[in-house]
């Protein structure tokens, strides 16, 4: 997404109701699903968010994140984590005023077009499952990470997105629900096609 663009609910759809357009897969006792809306608004116990690796809040649905759930996410990031987050690796806090519980900050590659791009990718969404696994987290809800301000092809970024989180559930069904929620209706259909690619093989 563009940073300079305001992050609004998508035209006709009922803010905190996500619309799930294709059917979820389920994987073990999980399931995967998609939806087009506002991530800000989703009540899943934890949320997804594309962070900077300082931190410091931006644009975007970083910037959507912070503006809905109030100033004391960024307090708890600045007193727990001072010196950042490495890419490729996520953080937690509180949800604040948000309806989840819990924001995960992941930070993504900046797209360089090199393999490392593909690995980072997939390893900031297994270090965000990673900390629910850890902190008894059973539902979350991801952006499109990376494919904003970072300019990482929606076409490259949905399946390496989808893949790592089926790969991960595969052998953790103590989270029974990922969604990705997909802020336009061409980043939808990106992930939507990357699922219905996948879902033979998950």
């Amino acid at each position: 997404m563009n940073p300079e663009r305001p992050y609004r609910v998508p035209q006709g759809h009922v803010e905190g109701e996500p619309r799930i357009n294709a059917p979820a897969e389920t994987i073990g006792t999980s399931k995967l699903e998609l939806a087009q809306g506002d991530i800000t608004q989703q009540e899943t116990e934890a949320i997804g968010n594309a962070a900077n690796s300082r931190l410091a809040g931006g644009g975007g649905v970083d910037g959507a994140i912070h503006r809905a759930g109030g100033p004391s996410i960024m307090q708890e990031l600045r007193a727990k984590y001072p010196q950042g987050c490495p890419t490729g690796q996520a953080v937690i806090t509180g949800g604040g005023r948000l309806k989840a519980r819990y924001v995960l900050h992941a930070v993504g590659p900046v797209y360089s077009g090199k393999p490392k791009d593909a690995e980072l990718l997939a390893s900031a969404y297994r270090s965000c499952l990673t900390l629910c696994s850890q902190h008894g987290i059973r539902t979350v809800a991801f952006p499109a990470i990376s494919t904003g301000v970072y300019r990482y092809p929606v076409e490259e970024a949905a399946p390496i997105a989808i893949r790592a989180v089926a790969d991960y559930l595969k052998t953790h069904p103590e989270i029974t629900l990922v969604r990705f929620v997909l802020f336009d209706p061409a980043t939808y259909q990106a992930y939507r096609h990357a699922l219905a690619t996948a879902s033979h093989r998950v």
